[in-house]
């Protein structure tokens, strides 16, 4: 895992964070966050659990931040492959490193998590219902038999990353990340994994939040 980078997009996470990180690091020594504008303490908190931190002067969207990491990951001539995780805690760092064995095996070149391969992870009615029904349009609209389109836990190798350009800033960024991969066919896979809803997370409202959001993209993209 040596050569992999995990990168983080950050806004307003400072209770979370740093465990977060304290979590990777063992596994993951590489970790870059990319503080899109917090008006807390999420880059300090980053930066003294260890992490790299680019900031943002001003909020521009998990797209944009996505994208300020792939530029910066891609500035080491050693990467091997890349990570997306979220800053919440609701992803388990067991997961990303099975995901990333894959690709280092060569079984493929993108490998997407999926939180409907397996029964882990506990989810409500109408969030099933919104991410059934995006993952749906997304095999409409890409050809990519996806059943967890708006999944922020991939792994990609440095090929694809280097071939990814995002300019959906906010939120429909997840949408056109599968579109580009799409169109540049690499050898993809999705994989298990299991999203923690956790009490932190729910206080923020971050599950309903996440739904309205998907909605929207399908509705107005």
């Amino acid at each position: 895992m040596s050569r992999t980078w995990i990168v983080i997009p950050l806004f307003n996470e400072a209770p979370i964070i740093g465990s977060v990180i304290k979590d990777l690091l063992p596994v993951f020594p590489h970790v870059v966050c990319i503080d899109d504008g917090s008006t807390d303490t999420s880059a300090r908190a980053a930066r003294e659990a260890g992490a790299v931190v680019v900031q943002h002067p001003v909020n521009l969207g998990q797209g944009a931040a996505l994208q300020t990491g792939f530029e910066y990951v891609m500035n080491d001539p050693e990467m091997s492959c890349v990570v997306t995780f979220d800053a919440d805690g609701q992803h388990r760092v067991a997961d990303a490193a099975d995901m990333v064995r894959r690709v280092q095996s060569g079984e493929a070149d993108v490998v997407l998590g999926s939180r409907f391969l397996d029964g882990r992870t506990k989810i409500g009615p109408v969030k099933r219902l919104v991410l059934r029904t995006a993952a749906l349009q997304t095999r409409w609209s890409t050809g990519m038999h996806l059943t967890d389109a708006h999944n922020g836990l991939r792994v990609m190798s440095r090929q694809v990353v280097g071939s990814i350009h995002l300019t959906q800033n906010r939120m429909a960024h997840a949408s056109e990340l599968i579109d580009l991969l799409s169109k540049l066919k690499p050898r993809w896979t999705e994989h298990p994994v299991e999203i923690i809803y956790t009490e932190y997370s729910k206080s923020k409202g971050q599950s309903l939040l996440n739904s309205v959001n998907i909605m929207a993209d399908l509705l107005f993209r």
